[in-house]
């Protein structure tokens, strides 16, 4: 019988971040030809494709707290193709020739990183070996059957496979395997040493980065913190489930808390058995997104979504640790795999990704106001803000590429509506995306609250 594990014991403690020298504060007024507010993925990327197209730009990134603070230093790991909104739900708003475009600069986008990690040696544990999708039930076995289906019916008839039974569980060794969902786009990357190593290679570009220094106002041409302000061509905003703390950008966003537990590392004799030695990013198709991946360490990292929207788009440390969803992550690590009842939990944390009302980021400019945003990746934001950074230098500098085409740039989302309704209505379907799950448990059949809840979100 496993020993139940008090997570109440394990402090908020993110497994990526590293102390590290504090940078210095913002404390002068200072002239640049590009201010980027936040020092996360987003403003990173930005930074460093403006410095390789024009080495001569004066870069400045202004971050409240510290470099990765935010998402870029909490999630999971997933560098991947996947986009928040469906593919046909792209076509709807768009066209199909557009949802096509943004699929293959997705995967463009996986090998990109990659490549430019290599090129100038950042060492961030990149892994490209794809991401399996296990399906542990009869539901989620249609589904995996349906999703190529619709694949190849769009056109990308490459883009996803089926793996039967012995090859899914061949691949790895979780209970009650069925057959899984694999595709090659995706690769495993440590946030911490991306986002710092990001961080450090656009300093040694030239970029300066201010850290503890909190920007209070974002007018046209002109940012300032409480210490000192810079003036500058071109603002952007980078700031993603924190703009939602913006003045008048409540409704813009919301922040929704994905929760993440860490093993202490594996032995060789444990990942083999479970067949985890390997870098494969993994999840299952259930409703609730849960995902997982094992570290160039051999920790295995398992997080999940769940924890409750708070009442106005509040974000606190607090918000970080919700133990009744830890527990629950826990609980569904141990029914993938019992052998790891027992294995100590070291690590445990959250994080705030951003949410827009269509589920759909965002790359924009704003000439008139000077004014240039990226964000809302619905915790998909890896891969995505690379290739946002891409854009948002094309469109900084006024480059033409293929990439400025794309249906997310420019991109108006509907505001989200006023409270209470917004709490009612993000809450509702948290609690919907469980009871699916459930629903398919007892039923073994699809859920149909699921494919309302699909329908009215147009996520995956």
């Amino acid at each position: 019988m496993s020993a139940k594990i008090d997570l109440s014991q394990i402090p908020n403690k993110p497994l990526w971040f590293e102390p590290s020298p504090p940078r210095e504060r913002l404390d002068a007024a200072l002239q640049a030809d590009v201010v980027i507010v936040g020092a996360g993925y987003t403003g990173l990327w930005t930074a460093y494709y403006l410095l390789k197209s024009d080495p001569s730009l004066r870069v400045v990134l202004l971050e409240k707290r510290e470099v990765g603070f935010g998402a870029s230093g909490r999630n999971g790991g997933w560098a991947s193709a996947i986009f928040p909104i469906s593919l046909p739900r792209v076509a709807q708003m768009y066209s199909h020739a557009a949802a096509l475009q943004l699929q293959a600069a997705m995967n463009e986008t996986v090998d990109e990183i990659g490549r430019v990690l290599a090129l100038e040696g950042v060492d961030a544990d990149y892994a490209k070996q794809g991401f399996l999708s296990l399906a542990r039930s009869t539901p989620q076995m249609e589904r995996v059957r349906a999703a190529v289906a619709a694949s190849t019916q769009f056109g990308l008839s490459e883009q996803w496979q089926v793996l039967e039974g012995a090859e899914a569980r061949s691949r790895i060794g979780a209970e009650d395997v069925q057959g899984a969902l694999y595709t090659e786009h995706c690769a495993l990357i440590h946030p911490g040493k991306l986002v710092r190593g990001l961080a450090r290679l656009v300093e040694s570009l030239g970029a300066r980065i201010f850290e503890q220094s909190a920007v209070l106002q974002m007018a046209p041409g002109v940012v300032h913190t409480e210490r000192g302000s810079v003036r500058a061509d071109i603002t952007v905003r980078a700031t993603e489930a924190f703009t939602s703390q913006q003045p008048g950008k409540s409704r813009f966003v919301i922040p929704l808390y994905s929760l993440v537990l860490a093993t202490e590392p594996l032995s060789r004799d444990q990942l083999a058995s479970l067949r985890l030695d390997h870098r494969l990013a993994f999840n299952d198709m259930r409703h609730l997104r849960v995902y997982g991946q094992v570290t160039a360490e051999g920790r295995l990292v398992f997080g999940g979504r769940g924890a409750p929207y708070q009442w106005g788009s509040r974000m606190s440390d607090s918000n970080d640790l919700v133990d009744s969803i830890h527990g629950k992550i826990h609980t569904t690590m141990t029914e993938f795999f019992p052998a790891l009842a027992n294995a100590r939990i070291t690590h445990r944390w959250g994080g705030a990704l951003g949410v827009s009302r269509d589920w759909c980021p965002t790359v924009s400019i704003d000439r008139k106001n000077r004014m240039a945003w990226a964000g809302n990746y619905v915790g998909d934001g890896v891969a995505t803000s690379n290739l946002a950074g891409r854009i948002l230098r094309n469109l900084i500098l006024e480059r033409s590429e293929d990439i400025d085409t794309l249906p997310f740039v420019n991109h108006r989302s509907p505001s989200w509506e006023r409270e209470p309704l917004r709490w009612f209505g993000i809450n509702s379907g948290l609690a919907a995306a469980s009871l699916s799950d459930i629903e398919e448990r007892f039923t073994h059949r699809p859920s149909r609250t699921a494919m309302l809840l699909e329908k009215l979100t147009g996520a995956h």
